[in-house]
C-alpha cells in the first residue's frame, strides 16, 4: 500500500487503515489519543518492513555528522534585527489570529530566518557581507577535494544553489547543477556523467533530487540547510548510500550555531522517534508544528 505509511503526521497511518479496514481504528480523535505502544501492537500484524541494513549485508557504512558554523558579524546583525521583528510579529499573530489562521505568516518568518543563515543575500539585494556557513563550506570542500572525495551538495533553496554554483565555479570547481527546472533527459545525462567520474560536485535541489536518482559516484553528502521532515533528508542521503556503492558514505549536516536552524534540529531529534515507536523499525519524521513548538523555535515566552 505504501512505502512511507507515516511521513509527516500520525493521521496518515489512520487514513490508510480507514481506507483498507474501515472501523479497525475508531474515529480519528480516539485514535490520536491512543498510546503509541497500543497503536504499534495493533498495526504490527499488517506491516512488513525491511531496512536497507537488514537486506543489504554488503552495503558500506553511512557516517553522519553535524558541522556547526558561526554567523559572520554582518550576518549576525541582519539575523538579530529580523529575529526581533519576527518574534513580535509571531506573538501578535498567535494572539490575534491563532496558530492555524496565522501559520502562513509564521512559516514565512521561519523561512526568512533560515535564508539569513544560508546567506542574507538570498533576499537582501544590497547585502555586501559574507556567510559563515558558506565560508565553512569552502574550507570543507577544499579538504574533501584534497582527499579525492566526490560530493552531493543539497539545498532546498534554488536561489542558494545558484549562488553556490557561481561561487564554486569561480573558485575552479567543476559542478553539475540540478533543480526543479532541469529537464528529465538532462537529469539522466548529468547522473551518468557524474557516475562516470566527471566533475567532483553535484549541486541538487533537496526536493527535486530527493528521489529517483542513483548517484553512487559520490561518497559524501552535504545538507547545506535542514528540511522540516528528516525523512526527506534521509532520501537525499540515499542517493549515494544505495546498491552499487563501494565506499563508506559520509553525510554532513551544516547548521548555523545559536540560530533557528539549531532549534529546528533539536526539535527534529525530539520528534524523530515517533515512526520508530509505531512501525518498528522505521524512518523519522517531523509532525505538524504545535503552538508550543512555534514558541520554542522563536524563543517566545508564554
Amino acid at each position: 500500500m505504501s512505502g512511507t505509511p507515516i511521513e509527516n503526521a500520525l493521521t496518515e497511518l489512520w487514513a490508510i487503515f480507514q481506507t483498507l479496514m474501515p472501523g479497525f481504528y475508531k474515529n480519528k480523535k480516539e485514535f490520536l489519543n491512543l498510546p503509541h505502544s497500543q497503536i504499534s501492537r495493533m498495526t504490527r500484524p499488517f506491516i512488513l518492513r525491511r531496512m536497507k541494513t537488514e537486506v543489504l549485508d554488503d552495503l558500506p557504512d553511512k557516517l553522519e555528522s553535524v558541522q556547526y558554523s558561526e554567523l559572520t558579524r554582518n550576518q549576525k546583525e541582519v539575523y538579530l534585527a529580523y529575529l526581533e521583528r519576527i518574534q513580535k510579529d509571531v506573538k501578535d499573530t498567535i494572539q490575534n489570529k491563532g496558530l492555524q489562521k496565522g501559520k502562513i505568516e509564521i512559516l514565512a518568518g521561519l523561512t526568512r530566518l533560515r535564508q539569513i543563515c544560508c546567506h542574507p543575500s538570498l533576499f537582501l539585494e544590497n547585502y555586501e557581507g559574507t556567510s559563515g556557513k558558506l565560508d565553512q563550506l569552502k574550507e570543507l570542500l577544499d579538504e574533501l577535494k584534497q582527499n579525492n572525495h566526490r560530493v552531493l551538495l543539497f539545498s532546498q533553496f534554488s536561489s542558494m544553489l545558484s549562488l553556490l554554483y557561481d561561487e564554486l565555479t569561480s573558485l575552479g570547481y567543476n559542478c553539475f547543477y540540478l533543480d526543479g527546472s532541469t529537464k528529465s533527459d538532462k537529469r539522466m545525462e548529468y547522473v551518468e556523467r557524474f557516475n562516470g567520474g566527471e566533475n567532483d560536485i553535484f549541486l541538487i535541489s533537496l526536493k527535486a533530487g530527493g528521489t529517483g536518482l542513483n548517484l553512487t559516484g559520490a561518497d559524501t553528502v552535504i545538507l547545506y540547510d535542514l528540511w522540516w521532515n528528516p525523512a526527506v533528508e534521509e532520501q537525499a542521503a540515499g542517493r549515494a548510500h544505495r546498491i552499487g556503492q563501494k565506499k563508506s558514505v559520509q553525510v554532513i549536516r551544516m547548521i548555523s550555531e545559536g540560530t533557528i536552524e539549531e532549534r529546528i534540529y533539536q526539535l527534529q531529534q525530539k520528534k524523530r522517534d515517533l515512526v520508530d515507536q509505531i512501525i518498528q523499525p522505521g524512518e523519522s519524521m517531523l509532525q505538524s508544528l504545535s503552538e508550543e513548538d512555534i514558541r520554542e523555535l522563536f524563543q517566545l515566552k508564554t
